[in-house]
């Protein structure tokens, strides 16, 4: 027997059927007429290392990487996250990103 709970879909992009990075990863090397992974690192100024990681899964297309493609393929963001499935309508951003670590290192004024 199943329970409400367990019924529950996750709202993480890696978890959604339709997410396909390599869809995307492929239809930029086709756009911009390159041979391979590694052209297309070089293209979007990262180590080849990422591409890789990406196509794999173990890494997720971040903020600046989408921007890097944008800039360089000249698709709108919004058809680079269509053609990766990502199908979402809103991004939430966690408050923990903007929070300052505990304990960390404040600047303090130099000593005379």
């Amino acid at each position: 027997m199943t329970t409400p709970d367990s019924q529950i879909t996750s709202n993480r992009l890696a978890d959604q059927v339709a997410y396909d990075p390599n869809h995307l990863l492929d239809s930029l090397i086709e756009r911009l007429h390159l041979k391979n992974d590694a052209a297309l690192s070089r293209a979007l100024e990262v180590a080849p290392p990422v591409i890789s990681k990406i196509r794999h899964r173990r890494l997720p297309v971040g903020a600046s990487l989408l921007i890097r493609m944008h800039e360089v393929s000249d698709l709108s963001i919004r058809d680079l996250r269509i053609l990766m499935g990502d199908r979402r309508d809103k991004f939430r951003i966690s408050d923990k990103q903007f929070k300052p670590k505990e304990g960390g290192v404040v600047a303090s004024e130099p000593q005379e």
